[in-house]
């Protein structure tokens, strides 16, 4: 991939007001090559350089330690930017900013202050391996530290990472201790087995930690307040960073879609029209399937506003506040989840038999969606939010929920 570096800012005093305009160009660069890419599946060895080279990668550190100190809806906003013209880069950004405020949330004053600070000044990528449902990847003593020691799967991103964010299983606590260790660390290894239908360039697959040291100052906390619901937070944002993800890759394919209709598609022999475009089935489906991706952008953008809210309250969110927002970012990504797959699957039936032609690529929409949809159960997500209206029991903070 060519990166024209003199287009992007070189700090963040040279960013624009808006720094989505960044992200449009971004977009632009990611649109030339998705294809190709996507068809080579990998190492995000292009993507992450040119995020980098953008500016955006301390989006979401505060002002004070160097970074643009942006909002969550103008996060989401880029993320959407940039899954419209390739998802597999907005999961790996989307998850960047979301890791790069962990410290934040789970750990001390000074290890946020000092990882914020890294961030902005190191141009710092953050990736996972958390997965808490896997737990193979153990903490153990070794003498004034720790030693790691394990796998674990699904790992995005985490190949090309300065740091990583790490779940690891402690002896004597049922929590796992969350570490964060650099990138090229001494016994860590990618096992280059993420060979899936969709997102096939997010490097998802496990890593494998032989006896990688860990210092005490790594594994973050205590946050400062134990009794605060703030420090959970985090599966929250993961549930508004997929919907935005899934609501760009809907807004991409209609468009494309709406494109080849207008210069490609051709009407039905039956059909009383002459073009494509007065289709009158054409029309009413156009119409049913855009109202739906406009509540689903809505429902979206209300459930971060909400975030943002209960972000702004930190310390003092209480877990009731806490489960009203949880539940309104788990309806935005239930809902475009569902829109989502019925615009990559009709796009086909409003384009044609021609438009399935490997020349055009327009399956990824449908195969990246359908990938990423399956992060956690769309059936869990409906209880939750069911058990809330019904019960009004909110979902028990997770990474999930």
């Amino acid at each position: 991939m060519t990166v024209i570096q003199d287009r992007y800012p070189t700090k963040i005093s040279d960013w624009p007001t808006d720094p989505r305009a960044i992200a449009h160009e971004v977009a632009n660069d990611l649109s030339q090559t998705e294809q190709d890419r996507d068809r080579i599946a990998g190492i995000p060895d292009d993507e992450v350089p040119l995020l980098k080279e953008s500016g955006l990668l301390p989006l979401m550190v505060p002002k004070a330690h160097g970074g643009a100190g942006a909002s969550w809806p103008e996060a989401m906003d880029i993320v959407k930017i940039l899954a419209k013209a390739d998802s597999s880069t907005a999961q790996l950004y989307g998850y960047h900013l979301l890791l790069s405020v962990v410290p934040h949330l789970i750990g001390t004053t000074e290890q946020a202050t000092h990882y914020y600070r890294e961030t902005a000044q190191h141009n710092i990528f953050w990736a996972n391996a958390i997965n808490t449902r896997d737990r193979r990847l153990k903490l153990e003593p070794d003498g004034n530290g720790f030693r790691a020691i394990g796998i674990k799967t699904f790992c995005t991103g985490a190949v090309v990472a300065d740091r990583l964010i790490c779940a690891a299983a402690q002896p004597g606590n049922p929590l796992p201790a969350m570490v964060v260790v650099p990138g090229n660390r001494a016994g860590l290894t990618y096992n280059h087995d993420w060979d899936v239908l969709g997102q096939r360039r997010t490097a998802s697959g496990s890593f494998t930690f032989e006896n990688v040291r860990v210092e005490p100052a790594e594994i973050l906390g205590p946050p400062p307040n134990l009794e605060s619901a703030f420090p959970t937070v985090l599966g929250v944002g993961g549930l508004l960073v997929l919907s935005a993800i899934f609501t760009g890759i809907a807004e991409g394919a209609l468009e494309t879609t709406l494109a080849y209709t207008q210069t490609k598609a051709r009407p039905w022999e039956t059909a009383t029209v002459e073009k494509a475009t007065d289709d009158p089935y054409a029309l009413r489906r156009y119409g049913e399937l855009w109202a739906q991706l406009q509540g689903a952008i809505s429902l979206t953008q209300q459930a971060t506003a909400q975030f943002q809210w209960a972000w702004d309250k930190e310390q003092a969110l209480t877990y009731a506040e806490r489960g009203e927002v949880a539940i309104a970012a788990a309806a935005a990504k239930t809902l475009s989840i569902q829109v989502g797959l019925a615009i990559t699957n009709q796009m086909f039936d409003l384009m044609g038999a021609r438009s399935v032609a490997n020349r055009y690529g327009y399956d990824h929409y449908w195969r990246n969606l359908r990938t990423l949809t399956l992060h956690d159960p769309l059936d869990y997500k409906l209880f939750d939010i069911g058990n809330w209206v019904v019960n009004g029991t909110a979902p028990v903070p997770s990474s999930y929920a």
